[in-house]
């Protein structure tokens, strides 16, 4: 779950836009398992992404 103060830096999308992301990169619904990397416990424990 995402902290609330996170979500100051999560920028507004529109419908419109929403539409254009979801036809150019697909929903996340779609990709595979093996695509994914679950990085919950790094970042727990205090690693950065980026």
């Amino acid at each position: 779950m995402m902290q609330p103060e996170l979500f100051d830096f999560v920028p507004y999308v529109t419908d419109e836009e929403q539409e254009e992301l979801e036809t150019e990169f697909g929903s996340p619904s779609d990709y595979e398992d093996e695509e994914c990397i679950d990085m919950t416990n790094w970042v727990k424990h205090g690693n950065r992404i980026s």
